[in-house]
């Protein structure tokens, strides 16, 4: 198939390429504002793939795509760390808006496949624990994290209308806490932070008291469910991706300083604002529609990021 991957020089995109690339044309987008092209390096000088520095924001991408006629586009292209999208907040509100309605308006009148990386987010700090597809949400409208919680609310909003307007073909999942090997180590994140932090034998620094809980999903069982999804029949309505086991983010620092016989200590800092309280994904739809079983536990997912992180030169 003729595949589009924007933002594949990124955390997901990258994985979704290394995945993808023995059967398939792989055409790769990425303005490389957050993304590595390290990620990607060996298959562009190997010529396994195609790769372009287009930023999605820009009217350039609709005569890419329109030009390249591709089978399935997976947008990835937008900073998912709060490190990032708090630094830049606009070019994030631009992505998951004049991004997405650029590559909407590049599929009207085809039979391309697109698949949207929505995420929990969505669901802001949310009352209901865990979160089911038809929550709406509770999310601060003009809160420091808006710029990307309220973007990719708007982008799902843009892609139904879409749908309902001129019948494309679109899917959208909302990705809960993935981690694993290829991501930023530098980006901020929780698992990959305390895992950098716990190596370096520094302190591991918690913002609020730890007791927030997170379900975090190993980037394999995330892609097996985004490859279901664009695989099968037509979604009307988006699903939760992820791994429903929570756990307090106090426990995950305690497991990664065992994992890593690390000497650090944990700090608390304060709660960064509107940081949500639980963040739980409810898995019915993915499971009974895709017969989906997350495959890795967090201990077996932790093993791999460490490993990821000591073999990566730059951990300081």
């Amino acid at each position: 198939m003729k595949i589009l991957i924007t933002g594949g020089a990124g955390f997901i995109g990258s994985n979704l390429v290394k995945r993808l690339i023995k059967d398939n044309d792989i055409y790769v987008v990425d303005n490389l504002s957050t993304g590595n092209i390290n990620n990607i390096q060996k298959y562009i000088d190997n010529n396994l793939i195609k790769f372009y520095k287009l930023d999605i924001t820009s009217n350039r991408i609709k005569k890419f795509i329109k030009e390249n006629e591709f089978d399935i586009i997976y947008n990835f292209a937008c900073p998912a760390s709060p490190k990032y999208y708090l630094k830049h907040p606009i070019s994030t509100l631009n992505s998951n808006i004049y991004g997405v309605k650029n590559i909407l308006d590049s599929i009207v009148n085809s039979n391309t496949i697109m698949f949207q990386a929505s995420t929990s987010e969505i669901y802001g700090a949310a009352l209901e624990n865990p979160q089911k597809e038809n929550y709406f949400g509770n999310v601060n409208p003009i809160g420091v994290r808006s710029c990307y919680d309220e973007s990719k609310r708007v982008a799902e909003t843009m892609i139904f209308d879409y749908i309902r307007k001129y019948n494309i073909d679109v899917r959208v999942g909302r990705i809960f806490n993935t981690y694993g090997p290829l991501m930023d180590i530098n980006d901020g994140r929780v698992i990959i932070n305390f895992i950098k932090q716990a190596l370096n034998n520094e302190n591991i620094t918690i913002y609020g008291t730890g007791s927030q809980t997170r379900s975090f999903c190993y980037i394999d069982d995330t892609l097996n469910l985004i490859l279901k999804i664009t695989s099968q029949e037509k979604l009307n309505s988006p699903i939760n991706i992820g791994n429903d086991e929570e756990y307090a983010i106090l426990d995950v620092a305690k497991k990664i300083i065992k994992l890593t016989n690390s000497k650090s200590r944990i700090i608390f800092l304060d709660k960064m604002q509107d940081d949500p309280i639980k963040r739980r994904p409810y898995l019915k739809l993915a499971k009974e529609k895709y017969n989906y079983e997350p495959v890795f536990n967090l201990d077996d997912g932790l093993k791999e990021t460490v490993n990821f992180v000591k073999n990566n030169k730059n951990i300081t």
